[in-house]
């Protein structure tokens, strides 16, 4: 039932980001282009996301346990240290330069969006690189689905 249940999350957050706009590169690259074509509709789907998830979260830790597994998978670090700027700035540059975040990305495969043919499998052996350059390769996603 949990890979059900994550399946229909994700088509959900799929369908959310389509008709949203996030998975159209153009779309978010004029959000981000704040001196130029400046597009702030984004700004109302990301505030409408939070209105929508804050009480979600508030609800949530409320319950001892999720419904489909033993405990919450919730992160044991909150320091800010170098490897989690470097991230974040990678990141960054990328989603400016692509236009796609990895969400929105692999919700336009299906669509053969401009650009999305190049860049999820670069970002897909960036990912890979990341964690063979850190050690961590087989202790993410995989790691977890097992």
């Amino acid at each position: 039932m949990a890979i059900v249940s994550a399946l229909l999350a994700g088509l959900v957050f799929g369908v959310g980001l389509l008709i949203s706009g996030m998975a159209d590169p153009a779309k978010v690259l004029n959000f981000l282009d704040i001196w130029g074509t400046w597009d702030p509709s984004l700004a109302f789907v990301m505030g409408g996301a939070i209105a929508v998830a804050m009480p979600g979260f508030r609800l949530v830790g409320r319950r001892a346990r999720p419904y489909f597994s033993a405990a919450f998978q919730m992160p044991a670090r909150t320091d800010i240290d170098a490897r989690l700027v470097t991230g974040a700035g990678v990141f960054g540059v990328g989603w400016g330069l692509g236009g796609f975040c990895p969400g929105p990305a692999l919700a336009a495969v299906p669509l053969f969006a401009g650009g999305t043919m190049v860049f999820v499998p670069a970002m897909l052996a960036g990912m890979w690189l990341a964690s063979a350059v850190t050690g961590s390769l087989g202790k993410g996603l995989l790691a977890r689905s097992s």
